[in-house]
């Protein structure tokens, strides 16, 4: 059936571009294009809207990391690991509650969403992420974390089984990754 072979094949380009974020490869961006592009059609056909939705802006932010990861190197100065100050810490999650709020209304109103809240906050959160993975923020990873663990949730319930694999692959990435950047982290403040 195609809609598996989709799946098994933004499964593997899944896999293959958080291992190559985790080794800070930006060959992660191209490889992350192919799987967002899969997965936006398998989504849409599974009435996961906000999930549809967000991998079309995945494109534009997967674009935008790309760029950024190339200018920094092209400048000879590798970006560097940081952290988000409080103040930005306030920020985001301030708008990952309100595009929550907005993305979930729309949803509940003018389509038939399957779980349009925790669909339209995964949604919001991984914007966020992702956007933060461009600036390497290290707490990217623990938003991941927490995206991760609704779209299991969400992908076992529509029978996605190779994404419910692939999500907890994610997961576990995500915290070795969090582990290694920190580390990274305390490296480039030690020099």
């Amino acid at each position: 059936k195609m809609e598996e072979k989709l799946e098994l094949i933004a499964f593997l380009t899944g896999i293959t571009g958080i291992w190559l974020t985790m080794r800070q490869n930006v060959w992660c961006f191209p490889v992350g294009l192919i799987n967002v592009s899969l997965s936006m059609v398998i989504f849409f056909e599974q009435h996961l809207y906000a999930d549809a939705i967000q991998q079309i802006m995945y494109i534009t932010l997967l674009i935008y990391g790309w760029y950024n990861w190339k200018r920094k190197g092209t400048m000879n100065a590798r970006l560097g690991v940081s952290r988000l100050s409080l103040k930005e810490i306030a920020v985001y999650c301030l708008l990952i509650l309100l595009s929550t709020l907005l993305l979930g209304g729309l949803l509940i109103t003018l389509t038939a969403a399957i779980f349009p809240w925790a669909d339209s906050l995964a949604t919001s959160a991984a914007f966020v992420a992702q956007y933060l993975v461009a600036r390497k923020k290290i707490e990217n990873w623990l938003l991941w974390m927490g995206v991760n663990l609704v779209y299991i949730a969400i992908y076992y319930h529509k029978d996605l089984h190779l994404y419910v694999i692939l999500f907890i692959a994610y997961l576990i990435l995500s915290l070795f990754r969090f582990y290694q950047w920190n580390k990274e982290l305390k490296s480039q403040s030690a020099t």
